[in-house]
C-alpha cells in the first residue's frame, strides 16, 4: 500500500503559492537533484547485533540523479508497459534475481521483545528470533526442534539464556549448538549425543541495522552476507529537523498485490479520502522513468507536491513528497516527505509492511519512542519539540491507511489468482491485457510488474514445494481480514502497552462506578447523595469511552461510501 501514515496528509495539500508553477517546477527540481546525486552510503562491514540503536542511524536515499522530461503524447497501455524499454539507463538484460542472496528487514526491534521467542515467516520458511544473552546479538534459526521438530518459538529462553524447546527441554545456545539434553544418560552413547551435529540447529544471519532486524535466508550464504550491506534509509531521518514514526504490520494479500499498492500514488486521494488525502484534489501524475533493470527502478513526476520514486528489489521501497508552499511570516517553505516501506514476503498470500516516515513539518504532532510518552525533547539545534502525540495514537491512522486498501486489494487478488488458474496464465506477463492502464501515473505499477516478470521469475523463491492451500485472502472474511489486534497490535509493543493500559483502567473505572452507586445511598444529605451519583456517571461514561476507543486496537470496519 502507499502508506503515508498521516504525515501523508499533506502530499495532496495544494500550494498556497503561486510558484507551483514553471519557476516552482524548476527550484524544486534543482533541489531534489542535488540530495539524489549523493550515492549509496554504505557499511564497511556487517554491524554488530549489539551495537546501540537510540535511534535509527546512518542511512542514505540510494537513489538514482533523477531527470524530469515533459509527457510525450498518449500512450496505449501496452506502451506505457513496455516504454521504459526505450529509456535512458535501462538494462537489457534479462537476468534473474536471486531470492535468497539478499538481506530482508523482519522487524522492528523495538517491537521485538528480548525475553521471548518469536516466531517468523521469510520465503515461505518458518523461523523462530530470540536474543542470546551470551552475546546480546538477535538469533535467527529454523523453527525446529532437531529431536521431534517442535516449533521452538513455542519454548522459551531458559535461566542459562539458552532457547529451550518446550516439548522435551532440549536447550540450544546462540550458535545453534545443542548445550542440554534432559534425558540423556551422563555417561556412554546418549551422553555423547549432545556433541552431534545431528543435534544442532540451522542458524541463519542476522544484522542489526537502523532500528531493524534484518535476515539472511540462506544458512549457508554466510560469506556472501558479510559482503553484503542493507538497504539504508535516507540521511534526513538523522537530521533533528525532521521527525519520524515507524509500524508494521502482517497483512493476508501476497507480496506482488503489496509492491504494486506502494508503486502507485495515484490511489490514495481516492481510497484514503480524508485519511491522507482527498477526492476533490485527485489529479494527473505523469510519472516518468529514469532507469530500471535487475537491481529495480526509479522515476518521478514534474510539479507540485514532486513525486520521487525508487524501488529497490527485492522489496525496499522508497518515496520521497516535496511540497513548495508559503506560509504567513516564516515565507516560503519545502516540506519533505519520506515513505520508506519494506514489504517482506512471508508466505504465498501474507506480506509484513514495515514502513518508516518522516517529514520536516509539524514535529510537534509525530510521537515519541513509548506509547505513554507526552514530554518535552530537546534538541540542540532547534530548541524544545513537544511531542504531543503518542505512538499509538499515530498507528490508528496508519491503520485506516491500510483498512483503506485492504478489501479493495482483496477483491483484486481474487481476480488474478483465478485468472492465473485459467490455463496457467503468468499476470505478471498478461497484465496489460487483464487491466486497462492508459495513464502515466500507472507507470511505477508498470514498473514493477515488468521488473517481477523479467527479472524475479514472477514471485518469490519460496522454501519447500507449493502448497495446494487457497491464498488467505481467498478464504477470509472482512472482518478478518481488517482484524488489526491479530495483524498489528500483539506485534506492536506501543498498541499491545497501550491496549493492556485500556483494559485496566476500564476496569478501574468499572469498578469505580460500582462503588459510587453502592455508597450514593449511604450519606443522608441529598447533596452527598447526588455528587457520588455524579462520580457514577462520570466513570461509567468514562469506561464506556476507553471501550470504544479500544476497538481501535482490535477492528474499526471500513466502508469507503460512508466516508463522504
Amino acid at each position: 500500500m502507499a502508506l503515508l501514515l498521516s504525515s501523508s496528509s499533506f502530499l495532496s495539500l495544494p500550494s498556497s503559492s503561486s510558484s507551483s508553477s514553471s519557476s516552482s517546477s524548476s527550484s524544486s527540481s534543482s533541489s531534489s537533484s542535488s540530495s539524489f546525486d549523493k550515492p549509496f552510503k554504505t557499511l564497511s562491514c556487517l554491524i554488530p547485533n549489539n551495537a546501540p540503536n537510540p535511534k535509527i542511524s546512518a542511512r542514505s536515499a540510494n537513489f538514482l540523479p533523477l531527470r524530469v522530461a515533459a509527457p510525450t503524447t498518449q500512450q496505449s497501455s501496452s506502451d506505457l508497459y513496455e516504454e521504459p524499454v526505450e529509456e535512458e539507463g535501462y538494462e537489457k538484460l534479462d537476468s534473474k534475481f536471486n531470492w535468497r542472496d539478499h538481506w530482508y528487514p523482519i522487524s522492528l526491534l523495538e517491537d521485538l521483545d528480548p525475553r521471548l521467542p518469536t516466531p517468523f515467516q521469510l520465503l515461505g520458511r518458518d523461523l523462530v528470533l530470540w536474543k542470546d544473552k551470551g552475546s546480546g546479538q538477535w538469533v535467527a534459526f529454523d523453527d525446529k526442534c532437531p529431536h521431534r521438530l517442535a516449533p521452538l518459538s513455542e519454548g522459551r529462553i531458559d535461566e542459562d539464556g539458552n532457547l529451550q524447546c518446550s516439548y522435551h527441554g532440549w536447550s540450544f545456545d546462540g550458535c545453534g549448538s545443542c548445550v542440554k539434553i534432559p534425558q540423556a544418560a551422563p555417561e556412554g552413547p546418549e551422553a555423547r549425543a549432545i556433541r552431534s551435529p545431528r543435534a544442532c540447529v540451522t542458524r541463519f544471519p542476522t544484522l542489526v541495522s537502523q532500528g531493524l532486524l534484518f535476515v539472511w535466508p540462506d544458512e549457508n550464504g554466510w560469506e556472501r552476507a558479510n559482503a553484503t550491506k542493507p538497504p539504508m534509509l535516507p540521511d534526513d531521518f538523522d537530521k533533528p529537523e525532521f521527525s519520524s514514526v515507524t509500524i508494521q504490520r502482517d497483512l493476508f494479500y501476497g507480496y506482488d498485490t503489496l509492491m504494486e499498492n506502494v508503486s502507485d500514488p495515484s490511489h490514495i486521494d481516492f481510497a484514503h479520502h480524508k485519511v491522507t488525502g482527498r477526492r476533490d484534489r485527485a489529479k494527473p501524475l505523469p510519472f516518468k522513468m529514469e532507469a530500471t533493470g535487475p537491481w529495480g527502478f526509479a522515476g518521478a513526476n514534474d510539479g507540485n507536491p514532486r513525486i520521487s520514486a525508487k524501488f529497490v528489489a527485492p522489496c525496499y521501497y522508497i518515496n520521497k513528497v516535496e511540497i513548495d508552499t508559503k506560509l504567513p511570516i516564516v515565507g516560503d517553505q519545502k516540506w519533505i516527505i519520506w515513505i520508506c516501506s519494506f514489504n517482506v514476503p512471508m508466505a504465498p498470500g501474507k506480506t509484513r509492511s514495515i514502513v518508516c516516515s518522516a517529514r520536516n513539518f509539524f514535529q510537534f504532532t509525530m510521537p515519541g519512542p513509548a506509547w505513554w510518552q507526552i514530554l518535552c525533547a530537546e534538541d540542540t539545534s532547534v530548541g524544545f519539540v513537544l511531542q504531543l502525540v503518542p505512538r499509538w495514537h499515530e498507528h490508528w491512522t496508519s491503520n485506516k491507511v491500510y483498512d483503506g486498501d485492504m478489501i479493495v486489494l482483496q477483491g483484486q487478488e481474487k481476480i488474478f489468482l483465478s485468472k492465473s488458474m485459467e490455463g496457467s496464465t503468468d499476470v505478471n506477463k498478461e497484465y496489460t491485457k487483464l487491466t486497462f492502464t492508459p495513464t502515466q501515473a500507472d507507470r511505477f505499477v508498470l514498473a514493477f510488474r515488468n521488473w517481477l516478470r523479467r527479472h524475479g521469475n514472477s514471485q518469490p523463491e519460496w522454501f519447500g514445494t507449493s502448497s495446494q492451500q487457497p491464498l488467505p485472502s481467498t478464504v477470509l472474511s472482512k472482518r478478518e481480514m481488517l482484524d488489526r489486534f491479530e495483524q498489528h497490535t500483539l506485534k506492536c509493543s506501543s498498541c499491545k502497552g497501550a491496549y493492556t493500559a485500556f483494559q485496566t483502567w476500564q476496569k478501574v473505572l468499572i469498578g469505580a462506578t460500582v462503588g459510587f452507586c453502592a455508597a450514593a445511598g449511604i450519606p443522608s444529605r441529598i447533596e452527598d447523595r447526588i455528587l457520588l451519583a455524579g462520580f457514577a456517571i462520570l466513570s461509567a461514561g468514562l469506561a464506556y469511552a476507553l471501550n470504544e476507543l479500544q476497538k481501535n486496537f482490535v477492528f474499526v470496519d471500513y466502508v469507503h461510501a460512508d466516508i463522504d
